[in-house]
């Protein structure tokens, strides 16, 4: 069983800037692969960004290359994720996501055992 913790949201006009934290509470340093997924308001749940904390690759939906960048801090072993020049678009709940790799890690959310509770993100025009 892990627990996430999560926070960073708010509410940012659009081209501002938000960091989303992820920290698991039984984090034993093990290789994991976090992920942020988002759910706008009548529509399915979507996968944003995730890390394999093993070998550090990353993987980013269409939608987030270039702006959001996900990396794992080296001392706390958290995970954040760095969103940059939001747009109205990027207006949804998000979750960061905590599964045990087999093979590499994915977008999917059948791969990720563990969620955190949701961070709302409101960006307005």
């Amino acid at each position: 069983q892990v627990d996430l913790a999560e926070s960073g949201g708010g509410s940012v006009q659009a081209g501002g800037s938000l960091r989303l934290p992820c920290a698991a509470s039984s984090n034993n340093g093990a290789r994991k692969c976090v992920a942020y997924f988002r759910q706008a308001p009548g529509k399915g749940r979507e996968g944003v960004a995730y890390i394999d904390t093993g070998n550090k690759n990353t993987g980013y939906a269409e939608s987030a290359k270039g702006r959001f960048t996900i990396f794992q801090d080296a001392a706390s072993n958290a995970v954040y994720l760095q969103m940059n020049n939001l747009k109205p678009e990027d207006t949804a709940m998000y979750y960061c996501a905590v599964g045990i790799p087999n093979g590499a890690c994915t977008l999917n959310t059948n791969g990720y055992v563990g969620w955190a509770r949701g961070t709302q993100v409101t960006v307005s025009s």
